[in-house]
């Protein structure tokens, strides 16, 4: 390791939740704010603690995109330096994690990169033709346990972005399913950075609202017909078993019941490896937020099962109150913090009961607060309102790249 340690920014890679989160969020604080950044303890109190290929492969994606000297990103190291470089944008880019690791993992140490641009693109006559789009090309798993599916990412995520944060700017295409646990999945990313000196916009969410209806894809390749249906039936019945009427037809106009919409979605086979299965659904709120749930399938679990775990994932999204589910509520606290709510004035996501208290999601979202109030000057504070709903609100940055980085300026 480099003996100039004293121009990085040290963290502390075992500090709160001390998972592959820290990597991810800090090369990509790192990235935009232009400041060296040494990780040590990496995943300390896992087993085996370390560097794995997806974390390796997450880092050097990081480096590429920002010509960045990456050292120590071995697999089973527990410390690295990363000091990033310029970041030229619109660019190609590709990342395999070789294993069935997270495709969606990857894209979130890519995706706040790739929003901005440092300088405009020209036409061959040197007309400013606006912002060009920046691609990935993404290979390893796209539906695996411990983190989002593609589907929960193309669904919940990048909807959500869209209508809060910068519309039309981010999309996916699925080539090819990396289901659990071959792999060998692919997913294509393109993103369009924002303008020049535009930023984030700011969120406000206090309000869950009615839901709006349920809506869901039962996916699955080289198997029987019956898992669509059977992971559709399981998760219908988990809903009404949770006293949910269900209409297949309408949302009903007198408030009673819910119009669920859960798409029966057998693959072509050339489109995975190997067989599998998976569900996603989601719900739109009337105050703004999506809460989402899904569920992989698995030997020991039949697709009843299957669908009833996703569906009961969503109830205790809808139950705990909140605007968001525990999922969206990590991505969103990682906007505030690396890629989109530190560039923006972000007032409030509706996170979960106080009664319910520290589990392992609040953990990781305190421990994404913690980077970036170690990397920058954003402020959060968690309260709580007058029902006793816990409240985050974070005073961004107002982070523009060329405003926040000299030395990309054109």
């Amino acid at each position: 390791m480099s003996s100039l340690r004293h121009s990085f920014t040290n963290i502390d890679g075992s500090h709160l939740e001390g998972g592959g989160q820290i990597l991810r969020n800090g090369v990509s604080l790192s990235s935009l704010l232009d400041k060296p950044i040494a990780i040590d303890k990496i995943r300390f109190n896992r087993k085996p603690p370390g560097l794995k290929n997806q974390h390796r492969t997450g880092l050097q994606l990081a480096a590429q995109i920002s010509s960045g000297t990456l050292i120590g990103a071995k697999n089973s190291s527990s410390s690295i330096e990363y000091t990033p470089g310029r970041i030229s944008l619109p660019g190609h880019f590709t990342a395999d994690c070789v294993t069935a690791g997270s495709v969606t993992l990857l894209l979130q140490v890519a995706l706040p990169l790739l929003l901005f641009s440092p300088h405009s693109v020209e036409d061959a006559d040197g007309q400013t033709v606006g912002p060009a789009p920046s691609t990935l090309r993404l290979l390893g798993g796209t539906n695996a346990g411990l983190a989002p599916q593609t589907d929960y990412t193309a669904h919940v995520f990048f909807p959500f972005f869209q209508k809060h944060f910068l519309p039309s700017s981010v999309s996916l295409d699925l080539k090819r399913r990396g289901y659990y646990p071959k792999g060998g999945g692919e997913v294509l990313v393109s993103v369009y950075p924002l303008l020049q000196g535009e930023k984030l916009r700011p969120i406000s969410l206090l309000n869950k609202g009615k839901i709006k209806g349920i809506r869901g894809i039962a996916h699955y390749a080289k198997l029987p017909s019956h898992i669509g249906r059977d992971m559709k039936y399981g998760a219908e019945c988990a809903l009404e078993e949770a006293g949910y009427q269900i209409h297949h037809d309408t949302q009903p106009e007198d408030g009673e019941g819910v119009l669920v919409d859960i798409l029966d979605d057998r693959e072509s086979n050339d489109i995975a490896i190997a067989g599998g299965s998976g569900i996603v659904l989601w719900t739109e709120l009337g105050g703004g937020g999506i809460i989402g749930g899904s569920a992989v399938g698995r030997k020991g679990l039949n697709a009843k099962g299957v669908g009833a775990e996703a569906a009961k994932e969503l109830l205790r999204g809808l139950e705990r109150g909140g605007c968001v589910d525990e999922w969206l509520q990590d991505q969103i606290v990682n906007c505030g913090k690396g890629e989109l709510e530190l560039h923006t004035r972000y007032e409030c996501c509706h996170l979960p009961r106080t009664e319910r208290p520290l589990t392992e999601w609040t953990t990781i979202y305190r421990t994404a607060i913690w980077l970036a109030e170690q990397m920058s000057d954003a402020k959060f504070v968690v309260g709580v309102d007058e029902v006793g709903n816990t409240i985050l609100r974070c005073t961004g940055i107002g982070y523009t790249a060329s405003a926040a980085n000299p030395s990309w300026a054109a």
